[in-house]
């Protein structure tokens, strides 16, 4: 459709070129000079359509070539804006239309200059165009972080009516969103701040919903689910990031990059992205290290009655959970799996995956 719709215009054209050629050769002193184009008006009407026609059948036959050149043109411009993020088309647009007018301003006075003030105005507005939409591209994250800032601090309400918390932007990965735990939390009231799901963290929770494997996409799926439910059943302000950190591979120093644009904090479990960011000065909020932190405090000599669930790994040990998941190490207990004893608490290890207790059986502390 494209080739037909160029084809035509390149025809139009033609005999629009055709017509203008015919007449300038008709007012030249070489044709003047012919007498049979004196006084012969039918003669000169024949040689304009001659004129036109000629052309427009000129450009008809060259114009696949054209339209091939033309095509593969746009293709080529069409594939490198697609490498170029949304935002820096943005940016860049904005910043060159700034430039202009700040340019525009400062030549307006060498227009009196003739075409040698007009030369240099189009090459002083050029060079400003580029100038400012390269800076802006290079400065857009701390634009997005200033905007940002200015309607963190404004407060309210957002249109869906959620809150607009003043509190420092939590971003978050996919873990801590695969996790669940999360939707809890914000659900206590204990979270302060805009919840960020940047759209790189999204794309990889739809890789892996789309996985093969029924284990990996039964946790993509569960992610998403938290995601609508935290929008839906939830107060507090969520915000889709849409920019990207194309220069940067890794999703995880995505993460750190942008919370320390946005000023913000990154709500993980990962104990290894815990740590790397420590090593960068992001701050960083698990909810590993929250849920140990808030488990029940037990020291020892305490009582417990437990349900003993199955073997130790060290001879004659047995093993029984509490309802947070702390796992009981108890000595002597595994001829009591399947049943519920009275133990008492010898000693507590804290561990980097959490607490471990270690108990005894009370009957034979006692004997």
């Amino acid at each position: 459709m494209l080739n037909k719709i160029l084809r035509g215009l390149f025809t139009i054209i033609g005999f629009v070129l055709g017509y203008l050629i015919g007449k300038i050769l008709l007012n030249s002193n070489y044709i003047n000079n012919i007498k049979y184009f004196k006084g012969n008006d039918v003669l000169t009407v024949l040689f304009l359509i001659l004129s036109i026609l000629l052309f427009g059948l000129i450009l008809f036959l060259i114009s696949p070539w054209i339209n091939l050149i033309i095509i593969k043109a746009m293709e080529y411009f069409e594939r490198s804006f697609q490498k170029i993020p949304a935002g820096e088309v943005i940016f860049g647009t904005l910043g060159a239309i700034i430039g202009l007018v700040i340019s525009s301003l400062v030549v307006m006075p060498l227009s009196r200059y003739g075409i040698i003030g007009t030369i240099i105005s189009v090459v002083v507005d050029v060079l400003m165009a580029a100038l400012a939409a390269s800076i802006t591209i290079k400065k857009r994250d701390d634009f997005i972080a200033v905007f940002y800032n200015l309607k963190k601090s404004s407060g309210g309400k957002d249109k869906k009516g959620k809150s607009i918390s003043k509190g420092d932007p939590k971003v978050l990965d996919t873990s801590v969103i695969i996790d669940g735990r999360i939707f809890d939390i914000c659900q206590t009231g204990f979270v302060e701040g805009p919840l960020v799901i940047p759209n790189f963290v999204l794309q990889e929770l739809r890789h892996i919903a789309d996985s093969s494997d029924s284990l990996k996409r039964n946790r993509g799926r569960r992610g998403l689910d938290v995601l609508n439910k935290i929008q839906k059943e939830l107060s507090i302000e969520v915000q889709i990031y849409e920019k990207d950190f194309i220069d940067i591979a890794e999703v995880d120093s995505k993460l750190l990059k942008l919370a320390q644009v946005l000023n913000g904090k990154v709500l993980t479990n990962d104990y290894n992205l815990n740590k790397v960011a420590e090593f960068q000065g992001v701050p960083v909020l698990n909810i590993n290290e929250l849920a140990n932190a808030v488990k029940p405090v037990v020291l020892p000599g305490e009582e417990m009655t437990i349900q003993i669930i199955k073997d130790g790994k060290e001879s004659g040990q047995g093993v029984a959970y509490l309802d947070d998941g702390t796992m009981i190490v108890v000595e002597g207990g595994r001829k009591y799996v399947g049943e519920t004893i009275n133990v008492l608490v010898t000693s507590v290890l804290q561990t980097a995956a959490g607490k471990m207790i270690f108990a005894k059986q009370r009957d034979l502390i006692e004997g």
